[in-house]
């Protein structure tokens, strides 16, 4: 991503900058829980269940883009009420 501020993005870079995360962030959770529901299955299967929390906290990868995607939503609202 760019160093540049939402604030100094016009409403249209706005627009793709919210698409492109939120595409980012889709295919990130789709990964995510394909990895998840592999390593349940193995800590199931090998009785590993130790394999679980590694499983539960790879989702924390996702706070960022969420954060940048509120932030984002945030700006478009501010400029859709003036």
């Amino acid at each position: 991503m760019k160093n540049q501020k939402f604030k100094e993005l016009t409403l249209e870079q706005l627009h793709a900058q919210k698409k492109r995360v939120q595409s980012i962030t889709i295919a990130m959770a789709i990964l995510l829980l394909i990895a998840f529901c592999i390593l349940f299955y193995l800590a199931v299967s090998t009785k590993k269940f130790v394999l679980i929390a590694p499983a539960i906290g790879s989702f924390i990868t996702i706070l960022p883009t969420l954060i940048v995607l509120t932030q984002i939503n945030q700006e478009i609202k501010s400029r859709n009420l003036q």
